[in-house]
């Protein structure tokens, strides 16, 4: 026996239960569909464990799509503020722990248990572990064949997100759904992703494994110029942390990085100034500025005398050691892939949807929200807040049915 309902949503994840709960408050009949038995998996996994709820910066210079401007709207009417707002409500401890990032004092469970509730206070049905074999259109219902049996909906909502973490369950199915009704897509690919980098040429650099500091890091030219000031951690393989997971979704395979890992300093500068005062030798020198097991490991590799007196040293080498140390350019050998990355990148162009309340323009009653859209935010909650904003945009656009 078919079920019918005035709204489905498919993906129980963060835009999803938003939209849910935003869309049962409407008064509209709403079932909550996923594949998976467990709600939300993806917010906790998120923070480590903690979910990197929002960012109380969040705005749209803080998202890459083809159309920058298309997140305006949604970020707009459904602020961090606003999704704090809900955290109080439901009195879930929270702290910032870093540039604006609000992570959970206990558990990520808090969040998920937070929109499970508002779901359940909506009236909203769930449907887990429940697959949709396909998708249809027939009249003006959209069919849903599940593995409970099928579904009919007035309105259809696709909140199953991207390629990232497919351990999780993260499919393609928002793509193969959004082809299906002729959408454009902007070609994908892993975002907020671990680079990788070649081995052979990274063994000069193997000592320095485990330090950590501060750096600028950039890639690209003009508009597709990322730039960040973040933590940048050396390890075996190569080089990690936030500062490589933020110019991750900047970078195109083949271009170098640009990172200054004295950002404060002109090196070059500062040495040849400092000649005929600076006292110290080089090792000694540097070791003020920078961990001294880096200053040390970094003179080695680029073939710099440890102890060289500083006022005996040309202005020539000085400016060539102030040039590794303020642009070295690094090139990765790829990434570690959907595996490894936590957004994807790309998704259903923009120009099909309203940045009003995420509908497809040429087919009534089918949205589009979350991490399937062409809209992809910054390390450090800015894709969650998207997620719940345009969560929010689709669910608050279902008016209250007219009574009797």
């Amino acid at each position: 026996m078919t079920k019918q309902f005035d709204v489905a949503v498919v993906g129980a994840g963060a835009a999803g239960l938003m939209c849910a709960a935003a869309t049962g408050r409407q008064g509209r009949k709403v079932v909550l569909i996923d594949h998976s038995t467990k709600l939300a998996e993806k917010i906790r996994i998120s923070g480590g464990g903690r979910c990197n709820f929002t960012n109380i910066n969040a705005g749209p210079q803080h998202y890459l799509s083809r159309n920058p401007h298309f997140c305006k709207s949604a970020l707009s009417r459904y602020t961090p503020q606003d999704f704090l707002s809900l955290v109080r409500r439901y009195r879930i401890a929270y702290h910032e722990k870093h540039k604006g990032q609000l992570f959970c004092d206990n558990s990520a469970e808090d969040i998920i248990a937070m929109l499970k509730a508002e779901c359940d206070l909506a009236g909203v049905q769930l449907r887990m572990g429940c697959g949709v074999q396909g998708v249809g259109k027939e009249g003006e219902l959209f069919r849903l064949d599940c593995e409970g049996g099928p579904i009919t909906a007035a309105n259809l909502v696709m909140a199953t997100g991207g390629l990232s973490i497919p351990k999780i369950g993260a499919t393609d199915f928002a793509y193969r759904v959004a082809r299906q009704f002729d959408l454009k897509l902007v070609e994908t690919r892993p975002g907020l992703v671990p680079l990788t980098f070649d081995s052979a040429a990274w063994q000069t650099l193997v000592e320095l494994a485990g330090i950590a500091l501060e750096v600028e890091v950039e890639t690209g030219l003009k508009k597709e110029r990322g730039h960040f000031l973040e933590d940048l951690l050396f390890t075996h393989r190569g080089l990690s942390g936030p500062a490589i997971l933020q110019i991750s979704s900047f970078w195109q395979p083949g271009t170098p990085l640009t990172i200054n890992l004295l950002p404060e300093i002109d090196v070059a500068a500062h040495l040849i100034e400092g000649k005929s005062t600076l006292k110290k030798n080089l090792g000694n020198l540097l070791a003020q500025w920078m961990p001294a097991r880096l200053a040390d490991g970094w003179l080695l590799a680029n073939g710099f005398d440890h102890g060289a007196r500083i006022a005996d040293m040309p202005d020539k080498l000085l400016r060539k050691l102030g040039e590794t140390l303020n642009k070295w350019q690094v090139l990765p050998s790829g990434s570690e892939g959907y595996r490894k990355a936590e957004v994807t990148m790309g998704g259903v162009d923009t120009r099909e949807l309203s940045q009003q309340n995420m509908m497809v323009n040429k087919v009534p009653g089918l949205y589009f929200i979350g991490e399937a859209v062409d809209v992809t935010g910054w390390l450090g909650g800015y894709n969650f807040q998207w997620a719940w904003a345009s969560g929010m945009a689709a669910g608050l656009s279902f008016q209250a049915p007219a009574p009797g």
